[in-house]
């Protein structure tokens, strides 16, 4: 708690989703390995970046537990991790393309505006803003 900042009750919520082990002192204290409290601060930085903690687990997921991962481990976990990133921001960058082309321009028109739904025509497509979901998802493999 005290070296991570992080509250007793996150590090067992942590522990009990996988992410982190903690090993158990004679007085059944928690203590974490040095590569746990990397693991950990790299939860911090996923959940600022809004990174969710299935996707943090799945990386997680290739590095080793009983011991610090290798830099072999650590550049394979950051390409998927880039990669991922990536796609995020041209996600991102498409969603400001969307909101900035049509809300910005202040017509909302009915028959061009990519936001709007008229008589709810696109829901065989699926729930939610599906013309702009499609621009922002990667393509399925």
């Amino acid at each position: 708690m005290r070296r991570t900042g992080v509250s007793a009750s996150a590090l067992h919520f942590y522990e009990r989703r996988g992410l982190v082990i903690s090993e158990r002192t004679s007085r059944n204290q928690r203590i974490y390995a040095r590569h746990m409290l990397r693991r950990i601060s790299l939860i911090l930085v996923a959940k600022r970046l809004g990174i969710p903690l299935t996707d943090v687990a799945r990386i997680f997921a290739k590095l080793p537990t009983d011991h610090a991962p290798t830099h072999k481990d650590w550049q394979y976990v950051s390409r998927i991790w880039k990669r991922q990133l990536e796609d995020r921001r041209r996600q991102i960058e498409a969603l400001e393309y969307e909101l900035t082309g049509c809300i910005g321009c202040g017509c909302l028109s009915m028959k061009a505006c990519s936001l709007l739904n008229a008589d709810d025509n696109l829901q065989e497509r699926g729930p939610g803003p599906v013309r702009i979901q499609e621009h922002l998802l990667p393509p399925k493999t």
